[in-house]
């Protein structure tokens, strides 16, 4: 699987992405940078919940599958903070960030399989990030791959979504 890549600027960040997308399997690998190019520290929400985390189904601190959405052909990837849904659930999915400090490159990759019904016509990848304001924020955590801190459910109107561009599958190129 050849690599294609989009830099994608915002939120006093830059992202670097790279895609490897295999047709054959309907498998997409995603590389990562995210450069912290300001002066506070990040919330990047790519670790997933803690619920997922606590029952065993990824490993704290590790990146998280995304969620996916799909439209007319086109599926969008997703990390991001969630809101509380309504009614909440019993044990609810607490959005899971990792603290950036200004300077700092958090590298992250992960892999998933495509199960639509046909093959998608496009793809893209959607990151969401904040500025890391500690009201916010609780239970810090120290994990191999960095400090992951728990976040409140209002995060998920606070973040901004860094969002690559089209990946056209048949072109295996992001749109100009």
């Amino acid at each position: 699987m050849p690599a294609t890549a989009a830099d994608i600027q915002g939120q006093g960040a830059t992202l670097h992405a790279e895609f490897a997308y295999d047709p054959a399997q309907r498998g997409l690998r995603v590389s990562y940078r995210l450069r912290n190019t300001g002066d506070a520290p990040l919330a990047v929400f790519d670790r997933g919940d803690r619920h997922q985390a606590g029952i065993g189904r990824q490993t704290l601190g590790a990146v998280a599958s995304p969620a996916l959405v799909e439209r007319d052909g086109d599926v969008e990837l997703v990390h991001a903070a969630q809101p509380l849904s309504v009614p909440a659930p019993t044990s609810p999915p607490t959005p899971l960030a990792m603290k950036l400090a200004p300077g700092a490159t958090l590298a992250g990759r992960f892999e998933i399989q495509l199960w639509s019904k046909a093959e998608p016509k496009r793809l893209r990848w959607c990151l969401g990030v904040m500025p890391f304001e500690a009201s916010l924020f609780h239970a810090p955590a120290k994990t191999a791959d960095g400090e992951v801190w728990s976040a409140s459910f209002s995060a998920s109107d606070a973040q901004q979504m860094l969002c690559t561009p089209w990946f056209d599958v048949a072109k295996g190129a992001f749109a100009a």
